[in-house]
Order: structure tokens, then C-alpha cells, then sequence
């Protein structure tokens, strides 16, 4: 996936500038894609130029007019014909799986270096889940009726939810399994 087509999403989902865009990528988007400030403004300027998008500047009374960038129809083309496109399998590379394979021809302060290494990696990963629950309960309150557009966003989200979940207890295992080497 280029980033161009998390763009394209995101402005079909809501106009905006790009700066709102990085505020998107951060909270939401980039749960599954992220993209610097740097990045998002770069892409912006390609995709205005080769007529994807339009940019329509907004006063904004007092401060400097800012430019808000929604999808046209050479886009949506674009993101329809993208979407009809296979999606291959992401190849794995996992440095962490590596290193834990790696455990056993090492010594004990190898070991246990790799311990505290896994514990820092298993806090990054409780940290995001926490997050993603947090957003789930702040955007997708139980009670309220979803359009298709928040239903699909919410199953992304349960899916990044499942995922984190998923790592969590496999690094709950590595734990485990290292502490008990040697015994």
C-alpha cells in the first residue's frame, strides 16, 4: 500500500488539512499505517498535482489561511482501481523472533539481557492496547448505531485490538519459556 491510499481514505472520510491528516495518522490511522508530518505534506503536493485531490483555502479569522484537501473524481478512480487489486501476504521479518531463537547460544547475561529486552518490547505492546481500548470506548460507544463507514473503521480497529492481544500473550510465553531455560 502506498501512503497515497491511506490518504485518499482518510480525505474521503473527512476533508481536511494537512496537518489534521497527521493528527489523523496519529490517532487513528496509524494504527495500521503511520506517516510523518514531512511525509503527509509531501504526498499531498504529488497527489494535488497529478489531480487526485483539490486543495480550497479556508480563513481561518486572524491566523494564517490554511489549505483543506478533499478527493475528486481522478481519486476516487484511483482508490476504486487500488481496491480491486490483490493484496499479497506481508512478509514477516521479526528481529525480536530472531534474537529469541538466537537465546540458546548465548550465556546467562545474554539471557537475561534478552528478558529485559522482551519485557520493554511486551510494555510498548500493552501500552498500544491500551490505547486502542481507550479509542474504542471514545469512538465506538456500545449503544450507538454505526453507518458502514464506522462499522468498517471498527473492525479495523477490533482487528488491531485482536492483534495486540495476540502479541501480548505470545510475549507472555517467550517470558516463560526463557525464564525456564537451564532448569
Amino acid at each position: 500500500m502506498a501512503l497515497e491510499h491511506a490518504i485518499l481514505v482518510s480525505l474521503l472520510e473527512q476533508p481536511g488539512s494537512g496537518y489534521e491528516l497527521a493528527r489523523r495518522f496519529e490517532r487513528s490511522i496509524g494504527r495500521f499505517w503511520t506517516a510523518t508530518h514531512q511525509q503527509i505534506y509531501r504526498v499531498l503536493r504529488r497527489m494535488e498535482a497529478d489531480g487526485w485531490i483539490i486543495a480550497e483555502e479556508v480563513d481561518q479569522g486572524g491566523r494564517p489561511d490554511k489549505r483543506s484537501y478533499s478527493v475528486v473524481g481522478t481519486g476516487r478512480e484511483v482508490l476504486a482501481a487500488w481496491l480491486r487489486d490483490p493484496v499479497q501476504p506481508e512478509a514477516v521479518r521479526h528481529e525480536l523472533a530472531v534474537k529469541i531463537r538466537g537465546a540458546a547460544f548465548t550465556d546467562d547475561a545474554g539471557r537475561t539481557a534478552l528478558v529485559a529486552e522482551v519485557e520493554r518490547y511486551r510494555a510498548t505492546h500493552e501500552a498500544t492496547l491500551a490505547r486502542y481500548l481507550t479509542g474504542e470506548v471514545r469512538d465506538f460507544p456500545a449503544a450507538a448505531p454505526l453507518d458502514d463507514q464506522h462499522r468498517l473503521q471498527h473492525v479495523v480497529l477490533r482487528g488491531g485490538i485482536a492483534y495486540e492481544r495476540m502479541v501480548l500473550a505470545w510475549l507472555d510465553d517467550v517470558l516463560d519459556t526463557l525464564r525456564g531455560l537451564g532448569r
